[in-house]
């Protein structure tokens, strides 16, 4: 099971980034995967996650900014992040859950290696 994480970089608030998660080594439709971000000094925090069954969900802060996608032609999962924020400054991981729900971070098995997104003027 591998999960590579990929599309961060430095942008203007008010800019926009397309994150994707590939995956590879099983079946994306059986599992939920959930985005999660760390910023320095703070815990990793979910952001918003994709259900084997179609259902989306976003943390409270990125709510109508981000979109959350799945691929599974091409086995990704996408985050689709615009009106960015200084506070969106963050390292993202992409995880997969143990199961097709979306739950706690306790639940999440698998990650990816992260990719850096910073807001800034």
């Amino acid at each position: 099971v591998q999960l590579q994480a990929s599309g961060g970089g430095l942008v203007q608030p008010g800019g926009s980034l397309r994150l994707s998660c590939a995956a590879s080594g099983f079946t994306l439709d059986h599992h939920a995967i959930g985005w999660f971000r760390q910023a320095p000094g703070k815990e990793r925090e979910g952001v918003s996650c994709s259900s084997s069954d179609g259902n989306t969900f976003y943390v409270d802060s990125v709510k109508g900014r981000f979109t959350v996608s799945r691929g599974n032609a091409r086995n990704t999962v996408s985050l689709q992040m615009n009106s960015l924020k200084p506070e969106d400054t963050a390292v993202y991981y992409c995880g997969r859950h143990s199961g097709g729900g979306c739950g706690g971070l306790e639940d999440y098995e698998y990650w990816g290696q992260g990719t850096l997104v910073t807001v800034s003027s």
